[in-house]
C-alpha cells in the first residue's frame, strides 16, 4: 500500500471522527504527495514518498521556529501537523547506527584516523548510504566527533 493510499484512508477516518486539525494536516500531506507524483508523471517510489514527507516536516518545523512566541495558535497548529506527519515518516537512524555506517565507509576508503581533509570524500561516500534514513546534521556531528 502506497503512502498516498495510506494517507487517504487515514484522512477518511479523520473525517468520520470529525477531527478537523488531523484531517487538514493529512490533506496537506496528501496534496504534497500527489503534486510530486504529478510532476514526475508516474507513481512515486517509497524513497520519493519518504523524501516528500521529510520535506513537509522540515518546512513545518521551519515555520514553527520562525513563529513569534505570542502566536500560540500557529505554534499549536505546527506541532499538531508535525506529529501527524511523523506517523508516516521513515524511522530515522540513531547515533550508534550512524557510527556503524561511518565505520564501514572509513574501511572502504582505507582511512584509519579521519581528518578535516578527508571529510569531503567521506561525506561523498557516506551521504548516499544514509539519505532519507538519517538527519544530515546528526551525520555531520557524529563524523565531526570522530575526527582528530
Amino acid at each position: 500500500m502506497s503512502k498516498i493510499d495510506e494517507v487517504r484512508s487515514q484522512m477518511t477516518q479523520a473525517m468520520k471522527n470529525k477531527d478537523k486539525p488531523r484531517k487538514d494536516s493529512l490533506s496537506m500531506l496528501l496534496a504534497a504527495l500527489k503534486n510530486k507524483a504529478i510532476d514526475k508523471r508516474e507513481d512515486l517510489t517509497e524513497a520519493e514518498e519518504n523524501e516528500v514527507i521529510l520535506k513537509e516536516i522540515k518546512q513545518t518545523q521551519e515555520t514553527l521556529d520562525l513563529t513569534p512566541a505570542d502566536r500560540t495558535d500557529i505554534i499549536e497548529e505546527c506541532r499538531g501537523r508535525i506529529a501527524v506527519y511523523q506517523e508516516f515518516a521513515p524511522k530515522m537512524m540513531d547515533e550508534d547506527q550512524i557510527r556503524a555506517v561511518i565505520g564501514e565507509v572509513l574501511k572502504e576508503l582505507g582511512v584509519d584516523a579521519p581528518t578535516n581533509k578527508d571529510k569531503g570524500k567521506i561525506m561523498k561516500q557516506l551521504m548516499p548510504q544514509v539519505k532519507g534514513k538519517a538527519d544530515g546534521k546528526l551525520v555531520n556531528q557524529v563524523l565531526g566527533s570522530m575526527m582528530q
